[in-house]
């Protein structure tokens, strides 16, 4: 008897890692690649680890004021780390 897979766990399966990771502080940027009839193209989602009232972690996609500075330094990192891979791209 064949199973169902659930289309939350096949495409869990078929999605690729980040091409990179970058972090200041609590706060990451993640760095994805996808592949289009066009070409490869770079992406990049950023949250903010905090800790609630009893100590257990979350992530948040919203940034108060103390946090612009530093996303924006992120924001720049990322930015190099994707003309870095294409660079290498190119290269090869």
């Amino acid at each position: 008897m064949a199973t169902k897979t659930s289309r939350q766990s096949q495409s869990t399966e078929s999605a690729k890692p980040p091409v990179a990771k970058l972090r200041i502080g609590l706060i990451n940027a993640t760095i994805w690649e996808r592949v289009t009839d066009n070409g490869k193209f770079h992406s990049v989602t950023f949250e903010r680890r905090y800790r609630d009232g009893n100590g257990e972690w979350h992530s948040t996609h919203s940034y108060d004021a103390n946090d612009l500075l530093t996303l924006s330094k992120l924001a720049d990192q990322a930015h190099t780390e994707i003309n870095r891979l294409q660079s290498a791209e190119a290269a090869a």
